[in-house]
Parts: structure tokens; C-alpha cells; sequence
């Protein structure tokens, strides 16, 4: 079990990311971005109110902005960190090379995919202090932003594993990416279309007379991250879509679920590929 995370392919993907100029000036950046965004929010927000005063039911909106905005910039950056770490390497020819070394299938795959997300999970720990700013004004419990951090880290470790399967199922990286940033957007938005979709042909054909239910739109809103974080924000979302679908067991846990199976699934048949790409070319 130790070579399966400190092993030399691991500190070696560690170097190149991280002691880059680049890593620096995209961490400044990202932290720029939501300091600007999270200053200008209450700046705008007490010239707008009488007194000059930020209240609590604002500070838990620019909360939710935040938590918004940091969960679309992980879909965003995920496939493009994640989608090249396999067939950048076939391309540069030194995959036959690394797959001669003593490390196991299991051993690369699991060093790409921390090595990958390692920097997103490094932006998200140095947001904390920003959303220190959210406790000083109240309308927000410790335990919120505990749940967003490991909601966050969750979704970022298992789009990776999809970057990482389209990485190694296909020979061609910008092909890879292009695929993944499919289904990102697929898993992202269109199952929220969907569940809009599905959830309005209810309403549609509901008569108050005769309460019908239809179980659809639950099985797309568990598979949408926003729709899942905004339910944990809003619960009126949840028990919107219960009373709609009829299904009373947690959205959440539902999203763990499937989730979890994509994951693993994702990262098993990146292992069994991997040595049999080789074998094949």
C-alpha cells in the first residue's frame, strides 16, 4: 500500500507541478479572483442598504456565490489537468518506457490522478481565509463550509478519474480532453437541463385532483453536482424534487452513491487499459 502513493512517478509529477512559475501566478490569480469577488460583494451590498450594514441573510448569499463560483471552476480545470496525463505521455514516447519500471498498473494511474488534482485541492485550502470573511458578519455555520471543502474535494477526485479513464482509453490528447470536457458538461449541465425538462412535463400533466409523481427528474439531479450543493444551501430545493419524484431518500447520499460507483469504476478500467494500450500498439 505504500508504493501506491509515495513511489517515484508521484514526486516526480510533484516537481513539475509544483515548482513551476506558472502553479505560483495561477494560485495568485485564482485567490485574486475570489478576494475581488468576495470584497465587491459586500462593497456593493452596504452602499445598497440604508444604514450601510451587511447583514447575515447577505453574507450567507455571497457564501453561496462563492461555493457556486469555486465548484464551477473545479469542473472547469479538472478535465484539462486530469485528461492528458496518460496520452501526453504515449505521445512523447516514454510510456513504453514507464510502463518497464517496476511500478504496477495501479501504482501509475492512482500517482497520476493525485499528482493531477493535487494542485485544484491546494486551491481550495488557500481560499479558507476567504471564507473566514463570512463568519465575521455570521448567517453561516462552521460545519456548512466543512460540507462544501469535502464536497469539493469529492467531485474534484472523481471527474478526475473520468479524465484519467478518456486519458487512457484514447490515444490522442486533445481527443481526450475534448471527450472529457463532454462529459463534464453533460454531468454538470445537462442533466440540470434535464431535471428542468422532466420536472415541468410533470407539472405539466399534474392534476391537483389526482397527485401523479414521476421518479426521472431525481435520477438527473443526483447526478448534478450545482443541483446537489444548492440543495444542501436550500432545502426547499430537496423537498421540491421529493414531492415531485415521490422519492424521499436523500439527494445527497444518492449523489455519494452513483458517484462513488463512477469512480471506482472509472479507476479500475484505467488500470486493467493501461499495460493493454501498450500491448495492443
Amino acid at each position: 500500500m505504500k508504493n501506491l502513493v509515495i513511489n517515484p512517478v508521484l514526486n516526480k509529477e510533484f516537481k513539475l507541478r509544483f515548482r513551476t512559475f506558472k502553479s505560483y501566478l495561477g494560485l495568485l490569480f485564482y485567490l485574486l479572483a475570489l478576494g475581488i469577488l468576495v470584497i465587491g460583494f459586500v462593497f456593493i451590498e452596504s452602499l445598497q442598504s440604508n444604514q450601510g450594514f451587511f447583514k447575515p441573510d447577505q453574507s450567507r448569499e455571497m457564501f453561496m456565490i462563492l461555493s457556486i463560483l469555486q465548484l464551477a471552476l473545479i469542473l472547469f480545470i479538472t478535465p484539462g489537468l486530469t485528461a492528458g496525463v496518460i496520452s501526453s505521455e504515449r505521445e512523447r514516447q516514454t510510456l513504453n518506457i514507464l510502463l518497464t519500471t517496476a511500478q504496477s498498473s495501479t501504482s501509475i494511474i492512482i500517482s497520476k490522478l493525485i499528482s493531477s488534482v493535487s494542485f485544484l485541492l491546494l486551491l481550495i485550502v488557500a481560499s479558507l481565509p476567504l471564507y473566514s470573511i463570512v463568519f465575521l458578519f455570521g448567517g453561516i455555520s462552521p460545519g456548512q463550509v466543512l460540507t462544501s471543502l469535502g464536497f469539493y474535494t469529492f467531485t474534484i477526485i472523481t471527474f478526475g478519474s473520468i479524465g484519467v479513464l478518456f486519458s487512457t482509453l484514447i490515444r490522442k490528447t486533445i481527443v481526450s480532453m475534448v471527450t472529457t470536457y463532454g462529459v463534464t458538461l453533460f454531468l454538470a449541465g445537462g442533466t440540470a437541463f434535464l431535471t428542468l425538462i422532466l420536472m415541468q412535463m410533470n407539472q405539466g400533466f399534474y392534476n391537483p385532483s389526482v397527485p401523479t409523481t414521476n421518479p426521472a427528474p431525481y435520477f438527473t439531479a443526483m447526478l448534478n453536482p450545482p443541483i446537489v450543493l444548492l440543495g444542501s444551501f436550500q432545502p426547499e430545493i430537496n423537498n421540491e424534487i421529493q414531492r415531485v419524484t415521490g422519492i424521499e431518500f436523500p439527494l445527497w447520499a444518492s449523489f455519494l452513491i452513483s458517484y462513488t460507483v463512477i469512480f471506482l469504476g472509472a479507476l479500475l478500467v484505467s488500470i486493467k487499459k493501461l499495460r493493454q494500450n501498450m500491448k495492443k500498439g
